[in-house]
């Protein structure tokens, strides 16, 4: 029984890197039965006296998992918006956020086409940068021209497996095509009519880049809180969960109870008063979902 770790899924196919060898394994039927999938990113225990006639036996414990997109054992996310076309989005920018701090995976924050900012516009998202690196989130403010000589961008990626993601149209693609050429990742220019990219990446693989592995993953412009609470949404933002205990009410949800030491800290400046509104409206989504039976 070998060992290896899967690189790639498509249709039912799990591609296991082995030493420097490449095995298209299937998954046992018992994976099936116990509703278990093999996910890009798991480390396995495989049969394959064949390079194309593999079987995953086993599937070592998970550190952690994201479902979409379908990925274990990932060290950091690197979440990428746009500076412009499509516009900075910081609404959708905290959902990435809350989803990937949920998961207590470390998130970076990339920016990217600030080339295409006015100078009013790009003191505006200096100001955003300035806000979340209070928070203690690592973020890049990426032109073009950095894309062509990506050296500095390349140590993020260096022995780290990450997980990129962002909104359709942001530049993922392009971003890892900089940090690795040899990858020729499919872009294509954002619709003008839709005001939206198209989706180009198909599938979920690892990819060499950067001294690391890197999961290149389809763009999507919706996250829904399904998997977190109202309870463990406070920790889902570093500067509630370090204010929280000095609420006065334990459980403090940070809403309307008095005496409350995060909406203390808004009102006196010491905390972003739209992270603020941002918690509130994912509270107010949460609390309004359906329960599931």
């Amino acid at each position: 029984m070998a060992e290896g770790r899967v690189m790639k899924a498509v249709s039912g196919f799990y591609y296991v890197k082995s030493s420097e060898n490449i095995f298209q394994c299937r998954g046992r039927g018992v994976f099936r039965k116990q509703n278990i999938t093999p996910l890009v990113g798991d480390f396995v225990e495989f049969e394959g006296d064949h390079p194309e006639e593999g079987y995953i036996h086993a599937i070592k414990p998970r550190r952690n998992e994201l479902v979409r997109p379908p990925v274990a054992n990932v060290d950091q996310a690197i979440i990428v918006s746009s500076a412009a076309m499509p516009d900075f989005n910081p609404l959708l920018l905290d959902r990435f956020l809350v989803l990937i701090e949920s998961k207590e995976i470390k998130p970076l924050i990339f920016i990217t086409k600030k080339d295409l900012l006015a100078e009013p516009e790009l003191e505006t998202i200096a100001k955003y940068q300035t806000l979340y690196e209070e928070i203690g989130y690592p973020i890049e403010l990426v032109s073009s021209i950095e894309l062509d000589n990506p050296d500095h961008l390349r140590r993020y990626f260096t022995n780290q497996v990450s997980v990129i993601a962002g909104q359709s149209g942001v530049g993922k693609s392009s971003l890892l095509n900089a940090v690795n050429p040899s990858l020729e990742l499919k872009t294509d220019d954002i619709s003008q009519s839709l005001g939206r990219g198209k989706h180009t990446t198909r599938h979920v693989e690892l990819l060499e880049a950067g001294g690391g592995l890197v999961a290149d993953t389809p763009g999507f412009s919706t996250l829904d809180f399904s998997d977190i609470t109202t309870k463990e949404l406070g920790d889902c933002f570093p500067e509630i969960a370090e204010r929280q205990a000095d609420c006065k009410f334990r459980g403090c949800l940070h809403n309307k109870e008095p005496n409350c030491a995060v909406k203390q800290a808004v009102a006196d400046g010491q905390m972003a008063e739209i992270r603020y509104h941002h918690y509130l409206r994912f509270l107010d989504e949460i609390n309004s979902r359906k329960p599931r039976y």
